[in-house]
């Protein structure tokens, strides 16, 4: 479990974060959601230790994590900015990528390290494109690259700033299923998504942020049924059962 105590973060001493009490339980998907601004990757780069917080703790496996050396911190936790620097490499090769915590001095991959590369592949069934160039693959694929190197770190905990920006519905969702399966593996996934849909739909756990400060972190039914959605975005949600023989299946609208 993961656990931000007292956090207020920001940067050049400007607040932006603001007495931020959170948990990350194991095994499960929590959301960020809120405005442009309110501090949703603020928040992902504070509790990945990119961004040592102003004042409070954050806590991994009972320990604080500005403990952890750096390649013990990378065992343990992986983020996937929203934006990054596409690589002149393959597939294969970015995926391998995600070995490098668990190398030696040489970095040269062992039998181990292959046959896990090989596995997150398969997992992610990209094995027609593997040994393409990235910057030749579409959106959709280039993101299941970058996936199956999260998997290939194998950490149990993975931060992921909104993983199905620029996709088209058919990939997002295909994302979407993904992240679900690596929470099925037992990892603890904790993303930051804009579109509020799928925040309800794919979470175990949603938090509203406003203004660097937490509104609400509950279950999507708690968080929808509370209405702050609709106070700070302006918007009017429903809920539409997916099948009336089947609780808690639910997809979620919104308009304006």
């Amino acid at each position: 479990m993961i656990e931000l105590k007292n956090i207020t973060a920001g940067y050049n001493r400007i607040e932006v974060l603001n007495n931020i009490n959170l948990s990350f339980e194991k095994g499960t998907i929590t959301t960020i959601i809120g405005k442009n601004g309110c501090g949703k990757t603020t928040l992902l780069k504070t509790a990945s230790n990119i961004l040592k917080p102003l004042s409070g703790e954050v806590i991994i496996d009972g320990k604080d994590i500005s403990a952890f050396q750096g390649k013990e911190l990378a065992k343990k936790l992986s983020f996937l900015p929203q934006t990054r620097n596409v690589p002149n490499i393959t597939a294969y090769n970015l995926v391998m990528h995600g070995r490098y915590p668990y190398l030696g001095f040489s970095r040269t991959p062992k039998e181990e390290d292959r046959e896990i590369v090989s596995k997150a592949v398969e997992v992610l069934n990209m094995e027609e494109y593997i040994n393409k160039n990235v910057r030749r693959l579409s959106g959709g694929q280039s993101q299941k690259v970058y996936l199956a190197m999260i998997l290939a770190q194998n950490t149990d905990v993975v931060f992921l700033d909104e993983p199905t920006i620029y996709l088209d519905i058919n990939h997002k969702l295909e994302i979407l299923e993904i992240i679900k399966r690596l929470k099925e593996m037992g990892k603890t996934i904790v993303m930051v998504l804009h579109d509020l849909s799928n925040a309800l739909s794919y979470s175990d756990k949603v938090c509203l942020l406003e203004k660097g400060e937490v509104v609400i972190c509950d279950t999507p039914e708690k968080v929808f049924e509370s209405k702050e959605i609709d106070r700070v975005f302006n918007v009017k949600s429903t809920r539409i059962a997916l099948d009336a023989e089947e609780q808690n299946q639910y997809v979620f609208c919104l308009k304006r």
